[in-house]
């Protein structure tokens, strides 16, 4: 109760004193309550938080919407944020580095869930935390001390020359063959491909602007074949859809994700690959990049990542060109 009502005291204070007159705040504080025994009153009327956990939240998404972030990572940060209030039955301001790792720990155990989805987990409720301690709701953030949960590195699989060929060959129509050179030759992500008109392709310089993640354009470029590839497409069209790719069926409206992602799995299942999906395409391009030899902060900015870290992840480089590379340079 005494660490409780002494949290609450420095928490109210957090906006009238700097730093080292909260640290001097706090050992008053202790040496008053030194032997003090405290007791809550049940018939005293309970002191009613500025802000509940809910106001608090919305309040946290709104700051998160306003940096840019997409409403689907919104809506991730949300689901996630509510299910910890779900669990835990107090005030996000008492949360304590302990209360969290347990309910990390717990959650791991009740959903068996990957090592990389509790890390996610944790990295959220420690942007949260952290805004709470901007906005001086709390001291510090209590994840703070809950650090970065290793998992283990798998190495997912990229497109092979034969599987991109066989692809190629059997998509069956001209759409889908310009949609998979795109994806392929570009390495844009499949949200960024719908978005996409017909007056963003510049067929001269061999290249477009797309719409990618933080609100944020970025040039990608596209091959020779991919441009014919289109143009075929294009110029079959009898419809006046603006949209760069369409439904194969009337009233062929804009193609969504969701019919990308179908179109893509079909194929895979009738050629017997396995994992056809938009973002292999773009880790392929990013793998095969490295492989050759461009840099890996060019490989950063053709795929839009904001860390060079992300990239890292994306690309896999192949073991021979190391042996190779190992021989020029060293010996």
């Amino acid at each position: 109760m005494k660490e409780q009502l002494t949290t609450e005291i420095t928490r109210q204070m957090l906006p009238y004193l700097d730093n080292a007159q909260m640290e001097q705040l706090q050992e008053v504080l202790s040496h008053c309550f030194w032997g003090v025994q405290i007791t809550s009153d049940p018939d005293a009327v309970q002191h009613k938080e500025k802000e509940t956990n809910s106001e608090l939240l919305e309040m946290f998404i709104s700051a998160k919407r306003v940096e840019g972030c997409s409403e689907k990572t919104l809506k991730y940060y949300k689901v996630t944020i509510v299910r910890l209030f779900d669990v835990m039955d107090m005030h996000v301001t008492h949360m304590k580095t302990d209360d969290l790792r347990n309910y990390l720990s717990d959650y791991q155990q009740t959903s068996q869930c990957t090592k990389a989805n509790i890390d996610n987990i944790r990295r959220i409720l420690s942007s949260f935390f952290a805004w709470l301690e901007d906005e001086n709701y709390i001291i510090k953030s209590p994840v703070r001390r809950i650090h970065k949960i290793k998992s283990s590195k798998v190495v997912k699989e990229t497109y092979s020359d034969e599987s991109m060929e066989i692809i190629r060959d059997q998509c069956g129509c001209l759409r889908d063959l310009a949609l998979i050179d795109l994806l392929a030759s570009t390495g844009m992500r499949v949200g960024e491909l719908v978005r996409l008109n017909r007056d963003d392709i510049d067929f001269e310089n061999r290249e477009c602007v797309v719409f990618g993640k933080g609100s944020k354009e970025r040039p990608v470029y596209f091959d020779a074949r991919t441009k014919i590839h289109l143009k075929n497409y294009l110029d079959s069209r009898i419809d006046d859809e603006d949209a760069l790719f369409v439904s194969l069926l009337f009233p062929h409206k804009r193609l969504e994700i969701s019919g990308v992602e179908i179109r893509l799995r079909e194929l895979g299942r009738k050629l017997g690959i396995t994992k056809v999906h938009p973002h292999k395409f773009r880790r392929t391009l990013a793998t095969r990049a490295i492989d050759k030899g461009m840099p890996i902060e060019q490989v950063q900015r053709l795929l839009g990542h904001a860390k060079i870290d992300t990239t890292m992840q994306y690309a896999m480089v192949n073991q021979n060109n190391v042996k190779i590379s190992h021989r020029k340079y060293i010996g």
